[in-house]
């Protein structure tokens, strides 16, 4: 998924998101790169997410102790803020040792007599999701690691059984359940290599469809249901590793292209203590179709599984029983274009229903559907999307959820009763104007409050439900705002650019000693694909880099195209289908014109445009499509070519290239590269597994066959986020920001 700066929101640290627990100090009132990415001149609270008590009075945090250099299991009361250590650090101590274990993560056990501690991690493509587990008897208050003589850092999302005896997890592509009492372990799948993965997933189906825990117990701890996926006949990318070693070492990487062939999945359930794994028999191709998503239905041995078409404009849904392996197909959802996985499935009414996301009306609303699927029909309506789903109250019959009516931009509150009619109820206060995010307690009574904007730090408060009144503050970054505010910089401004057929949301922020009667260069930020957005109302850190540029004298504008991931209601979001990169080409030049027209300050002859991931795609293309506008660009870790890319995401909005061959041509950039006539530069890593350094190799190769003189800049082993080693952030933007200054002359004249 090629999103802002990396397939996730890198962007929050490359812009300038420096989180920390310290306070903000008296700081320089000018920005520099250096206080922005080595010294970090804003620095704010942090506030981690919590874990709320199942009877929602209180919740629980991982809190470092000074005494024991470890992580204390804290609880805290809601009403009177009171904090008491559940679980001391010292209990982490394995026997004889010193140091308590360094705890990441942990999961209660159902009957909350053990505790499953997750440890030691490290990186599989963007997460740490393997690592070492122990488990914590609460009761013994005995400490015992899981997976003797298994490799150190190898085991992935172990799981409890339901009578907490037993523990499952994932080791080497195979799966493997531990009796906890005596240490006994069974080897559920024997199967497991680098071709057949049991329990986890390849790299596409992590990265496109959020897949990583691969298995489930069932309810009553007799089964396993599982994936498996054979990447046999799947293309295999190698990357090469040049600087670690004297030779070259060669990273191999199963990764299907666009029209090429995909692995093959498929489910199984196996009975916990090992044996024959049984097969579910699910129609179609398993390298044609996806099963996205499956879960144990509550409290009883029956499956939902979601399975895609490839082509994503079908989802079914089946229900399968994991004895008798029936299946009943009870919901299909279709579209036109493509179809979202939506992950907002809860059990209601006994069990008896559950949610279901979908654009059937125009826009994305819940539905509740029997279990049998022969019921759908509206849990309530809104005329405007929902953007997640926040928490219910049954009780009173209430789902929360955010939601953005007005303004694309912001983020709030609502309410709705789950009778099915059209209703809806507000409930952040108006004096919160930005971004609003929630996690709401099991009763629906009180809840986190985080609340930022584009000039605001996040502010968590706990509030009561529904009346959002404050019970306390938890975490003020009032003091990070004024750092800010007294800094040489102007906020952001936001806008609505009308291009004719449709009005764009932009925003603008403006030198710090702005005068409107000269005229400044402009650099337009742009990432233009389905997967996220730019122009949100957030905080993020300040947007420093950009708060940057505009104090050295450029004005910095972006613009969401249509189809950007914003809830405007489908139309907007399925517009580009088939013509990516061609819509939203269109989209912004547009919008530059406008722009042009609105502000007689921006000097036309000193036009730029940078983007990173989808955002570098878009940049080539308007320097390519448009060079009449655009003098200078910088694209990073781009998408040269859009066949390239995997086939998971850009099949879902470019359809297959067999059956969408001329889509393909016209949304990819290089076949414009002999149209360039300003300035190019190009920054990509050789070692980004998303994007590959393939893309700027064969651009590169273009622009040659093409005698276009460019510049570029690649990063040795650096993934897509251009992150990783010593200084490698800090140098980035200072070669971004030289080549600014060298090719697209700052400051109003």
């Amino acid at each position: 998924m090629r999103k802002i700066c990396s397939s996730l929101w890198l962007a929050v640290i490359l812009l300038g998101t420096f989180v920390t627990q310290a306070v903000a100090q008296e700081q320089p009132q000018k920005l520099t790169l250096e206080n922005i990415f080595k010294t970090r001149l804003i620095k704010t609270k942090y506030f981690p997410s919590v874990r709320w008590l199942p009877d929602g009075k209180g919740y629980l945090l991982l809190e470092r102790n000074k005494e024991t250099e470890g992580n204390d299991i804290v609880k805290y009361d809601i009403k009177t803020g009171e904090k008491s250590i559940l679980i001391s650090s010292k209990s982490f101590i394995p026997e004889g040792e010193t140091q308590p274990l360094d705890v990441e993560d942990y999961t209660w056990s159902n009957d909350n007599s053990k505790l499953l501690i997750y440890t030691n991690s490290a990186r599989v493509w963007r997460y740490n999701t393997r690592g070492d587990y122990w488990v914590l008897d609460l009761k013994s208050n005995k400490l015992q690691k899981l997976g003797k003589g298994m490799e150190e850092s190898s085991m992935m999302f172990a799981k409890f059984s339901p009578d907490a005896k037993r523990v499952a997890y994932v080791s080497k592509n195979n799966i493997y359940v531990e009796n906890i009492a005596n240490s006994k372990i069974t080897k559920i799948t024997g199967d497991g290599n680098d071709h057949t993965i049991n329990g986890t997933f390849d790299w596409v189906y992590e990265e496109e469809l959020d897949c990583r825990d691969g298995f489930r117990w069932s309810p009553d701890g007799k089964y396993i249901a599982y994936w498996q996926t054979d990447t046999k006949g799947t293309g295999v990318f190698y990357m090469i590793d040049n600087i670690d070693s004297i030779y070259s070492k060669v990273i191999p990487i199963p990764y299907p292209k666009a029209g090429t062939t995909n692995s093959a999945v498929k489910i199984g359930v196996v009975s916990a203590n090992g044996g024959n794994t049984q097969w579910l028999n699910i129609p179609g191709d398993p390298r044609n179709n996806y099963l996205a998503r499956m879960d144990f239905i509550p409290n009883s041995n029956d499956l939902l599984i979601q399975q895609l078409n490839r082509l994503q404009d079908t989802n079914r849904v089946w229900v399968a029983n994991a004895e008798t392996l029936s299946l009943n197909n009870i919901l299909t959802e279709t579209d036109s274009a493509w179809i979202d996985v939506h992950d907002d499935i809860f059990w209601i009414k006994n069990n008896k229903y559950f949610t279901w996301m979908s654009e059937r009306n125009g826009w994305l609303q819940m539905y509740q559907v029997a279990r049998d699927g022969k019921e759908i029909k509206p849990l309530f309506s809104t005329d405007f999307d929902i953007v997640s789903i926040e928490g219910f109250d049954e009780k009173h019959g209430y789902v929360y959820y955010i939601a953005a009516p007005d303004n694309y931009t912001q983020r709030y509150l609502f309410r709705s009763k789950m009778n099915g009619t059209k209703n809806f109820e507000k409930l952040t206060p108006a004096n919160f104007e930005g971004t609003n995010r929630y996690e709401i307690n099991p009763t629906a009574t009180y809840a986190l409050h985080r609340f930022d904007n584009h000039d605001t730090p996040t502010n968590v408060e706990l509030i009561s439900l529904p009346n959002h009144k404050q019970v306390r503050l938890i975490a003020d970054n009032s003091k990070a705002k004024e750092l800010f505010q007294s800094i040489e910089v102007n906020p952001k401004e936001f806008y609505r650019i009308d291009i004719g057929n449709i009005k764009l949301d932009a925003f603008m922020i403006k030198p710090a000693d702005f005068d409107s009667t000269k005229k400044y260069p402009v650099i337009f930020y742009v990432y233009g694909e389905p997967a996220a957005s730019t122009v949100q109302d957030r905080w993020m850190g300040g947007d420093l880099w950009h708060q940057f540029l505009a104090s050295q004298g450029y004005v910095v504008i972006s613009v969401d195209n249509r189809g950007a991931n914003v809830p405007r209601g489908r139309k907007w979001r399925k517009s580009v289908y088939k013509q990516i990169g061609v819509i939203a080409s269109n989209d912004q030049a547009a919008a530059a014109k406008k722009i042009f027209e609105m502000f007689p300050f921006i000097d036309t002859s000193r036009v730029g445009i940078w983007g990173w991931s989808g955002g570098g795609s878009m940049t080539l293309n308007m320097l390519f499509r448009y060079p009449e506008i655009y003098k200078t660009g910088i694209a990073v870790a781009a998408v040269s070519d859009e066949r390239l890319y995997d086939n998971v995401y850009q099949e879902r909005y470019m359809s297959l290239p067999s059956l969408n061959s001329e889509g393909y041509k016209n949304g990819s950039a290089i076949t414009y590269a002999g149209n360039l006539k300003g300035n190019l530069m190009i920054i990509h890593g050789t070692g980004d597994d998303n994007v590959h350094y393939q893309n700027c190799e064969m651009l590169v190769n273009e622009l040659v066959k093409q005698n276009k003189l460019f510049s570029m800049m690649s990063y040795p082993m650096r993934s897509h986020g251009i992150y990783e080693r010593e200084n490698t952030t800090y140098h980035l933007y200072q070669t971004m920001l030289k080549y600014w200054l060298d090719n697209l002359p700052a400051g109003g004249r």
